[in-house]
Protein backbone atom coordinates (compact mmCIF):
# COMPACT_ATOMS: atom_id res chain seq x y z
CA UNK A 1 0.00 0.00 0.00
CA UNK A 2 1.33 3.42 -0.85
CA UNK A 3 2.14 6.30 1.30
CA UNK A 4 -0.76 8.09 -0.43
CA UNK A 5 -3.45 5.11 0.32
CA UNK A 6 -1.91 5.35 3.94
CA UNK A 7 -2.90 8.64 4.19
CA UNK A 8 -6.22 8.81 2.65
CA UNK A 9 -7.36 5.89 4.98
CA UNK A 10 -6.08 6.90 7.78
CA UNK A 11 -7.70 10.08 6.89
CA UNK A 12 -11.35 8.27 6.79
CA UNK A 13 -10.40 6.62 9.67
CA UNK A 14 -9.96 10.09 11.53
CA UNK A 15 -13.03 11.18 10.63
CA UNK A 16 -14.74 8.03 11.28
CA UNK A 17 -16.08 7.18 7.67
CA UNK A 18 -16.60 3.63 6.70
CA UNK A 19 -13.91 2.56 4.04
CA UNK A 20 -14.35 -0.03 1.33
CA UNK A 21 -11.60 -0.39 -1.41
CA UNK A 22 -12.57 -1.36 -4.72
CA UNK A 23 -9.73 -2.81 -6.56
CA UNK A 24 -12.07 -3.03 -9.70
CA UNK A 25 -12.80 -6.23 -11.42
CA UNK A 26 -9.90 -5.91 -13.78
CA UNK A 27 -7.79 -8.51 -14.78
CA UNK A 28 -4.96 -5.82 -15.70
CA UNK A 29 -1.85 -6.23 -13.28
CA UNK A 30 -0.72 -3.74 -11.02
CA UNK A 31 3.12 -2.32 -11.29
CA UNK A 32 4.77 0.29 -9.24
CA UNK A 33 4.27 3.09 -11.49
CA UNK A 34 0.55 3.17 -11.60
CA UNK A 35 -1.00 5.89 -9.57
CA UNK A 36 -2.25 4.90 -6.55
CA UNK A 37 -6.02 4.50 -5.74
CA UNK A 38 -8.03 7.38 -5.66
CA UNK A 39 -10.88 7.94 -2.69
CA UNK A 40 -14.49 8.41 -3.54
CA UNK A 41 -16.50 10.47 -1.16
CA UNK A 42 -20.25 10.59 -1.32
CA UNK A 43 -21.30 14.19 0.17
CA UNK A 44 -23.26 14.62 3.50
CA UNK A 45 -22.94 10.73 4.06
CA UNK A 46 -20.31 9.00 6.41
CA UNK A 47 -18.98 6.56 3.86
CA UNK A 48 -15.45 6.70 2.04
CA UNK A 49 -14.33 4.45 -1.05
CA UNK A 50 -11.34 3.93 -2.83
CA UNK A 51 -11.19 3.21 -6.54
CA UNK A 52 -8.16 1.72 -8.89
CA UNK A 53 -9.02 4.51 -11.71
CA UNK A 54 -5.75 2.66 -13.75
CA UNK A 55 -7.39 -0.75 -13.60
CA UNK A 56 -10.75 1.26 -15.41
CA UNK A 57 -10.49 2.18 -18.99
CA UNK A 58 -12.49 5.07 -19.45
CA UNK A 59 -14.98 7.30 -18.35
CA UNK A 60 -18.25 4.59 -19.15
CA UNK A 61 -15.98 1.70 -16.83
CA UNK A 62 -16.34 4.64 -13.97
CA UNK A 63 -19.84 5.25 -14.12
CA UNK A 64 -20.60 1.66 -14.13
CA UNK A 65 -18.29 1.25 -11.19
CA UNK A 66 -19.95 4.22 -9.41
CA UNK A 67 -23.16 2.83 -10.05
CA UNK A 68 -22.08 -0.97 -8.81
CA UNK A 69 -21.12 0.95 -5.61
CA UNK A 70 -23.64 3.56 -4.82
CA UNK A 71 -26.83 2.83 -6.64
CA UNK A 72 -26.82 -0.70 -6.66
CA UNK A 73 -25.86 -0.87 -3.00
CA UNK A 74 -28.68 1.70 -1.86
CA UNK A 75 -26.31 4.28 -0.73
CA UNK A 76 -28.15 6.52 -3.73
CA UNK A 77 -31.94 5.73 -4.77
CA UNK A 78 -32.08 5.27 -8.47
CA UNK A 79 -35.53 7.45 -9.53
CA UNK A 80 -35.56 5.10 -12.89
CA UNK A 81 -36.01 1.41 -13.38
CA UNK A 82 -35.06 1.51 -17.20
CA UNK A 83 -32.09 0.27 -18.01
CA UNK A 84 -30.15 2.34 -20.30
CA UNK A 85 -26.34 2.51 -21.18
CA UNK A 86 -24.58 4.18 -18.07
CA UNK A 87 -22.48 6.76 -18.90
CA UNK A 88 -21.29 9.64 -16.34
CA UNK A 89 -24.96 11.91 -16.69
CA UNK A 90 -27.05 9.08 -15.42
CA UNK A 91 -24.45 6.86 -13.40
CA UNK A 92 -25.52 8.42 -9.80
CA UNK A 93 -29.28 10.04 -10.11
CA UNK A 94 -29.75 13.33 -8.86
CA UNK A 95 -26.07 13.65 -7.96
CA UNK A 96 -23.11 15.17 -9.98
CA UNK A 97 -19.39 13.42 -10.28
CA UNK A 98 -16.64 15.89 -9.33
CA UNK A 99 -13.08 15.51 -8.36
CA UNK A 100 -10.51 17.43 -6.90
CA UNK A 101 -6.88 17.14 -8.65
CA UNK A 102 -3.24 17.51 -7.47
CA UNK A 103 -3.97 21.41 -7.02
CA UNK A 104 -7.29 20.35 -5.00
CA UNK A 105 -9.11 22.12 -7.81
CA UNK A 106 -12.60 20.81 -8.13
CA UNK A 107 -13.79 20.00 -12.07
CA UNK A 108 -16.24 18.20 -13.41
CA UNK A 109 -15.23 14.59 -14.34
CA UNK A 110 -15.34 14.06 -18.07
CA UNK A 111 -13.23 17.38 -18.84
CA UNK A 112 -10.15 15.84 -19.18
CA UNK A 113 -8.70 12.81 -21.77
CA UNK A 114 -9.01 9.79 -19.36
CA UNK A 115 -5.39 9.19 -19.34
CA UNK A 116 -4.63 12.72 -17.91
CA UNK A 117 -7.45 12.60 -15.66
CA UNK A 118 -6.38 9.83 -14.28
CA UNK A 119 -2.96 11.14 -13.58
CA UNK A 120 -4.24 14.20 -11.86
CA UNK A 121 -7.47 12.74 -10.02
CA UNK A 122 -6.48 12.67 -6.36
CA UNK A 123 -10.23 12.49 -4.83
CA UNK A 124 -13.70 11.81 -6.25
CA UNK A 125 -16.92 14.01 -4.87
CA UNK A 126 -20.35 12.71 -5.98
CA UNK A 127 -22.41 15.75 -4.93
CA UNK A 128 -26.25 16.45 -5.19
CA UNK A 129 -27.54 18.34 -7.86
CA UNK A 130 -29.88 20.70 -6.74
CA UNK A 131 -32.99 21.99 -8.16
CA UNK A 132 -32.90 25.64 -9.48
CA UNK A 133 -35.76 26.84 -8.03
CA UNK A 134 -36.67 29.60 -10.97
CA UNK A 135 -36.86 27.09 -13.58
CA UNK A 136 -37.19 23.73 -12.04
CA UNK A 137 -33.85 22.82 -13.51
CA UNK A 138 -31.14 21.02 -12.34
CA UNK A 139 -27.99 22.98 -11.07
CA UNK A 140 -24.18 22.10 -10.29
CA UNK A 141 -22.54 22.92 -6.11
CA UNK A 142 -19.70 23.60 -8.04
Amino acid sequence: MSSFESQTRQECLNKRITTKYYDHMSSRSSSCNDPPAVTVVVEGRSICQMISLHKLGSYQSLAKTLKQMFVNSGDIIECSHINKNVDLSNALPGHLIAYEDIENDLLLVGDLNWKDFVKVAKRIRILPAKPNSRHGRVENNI
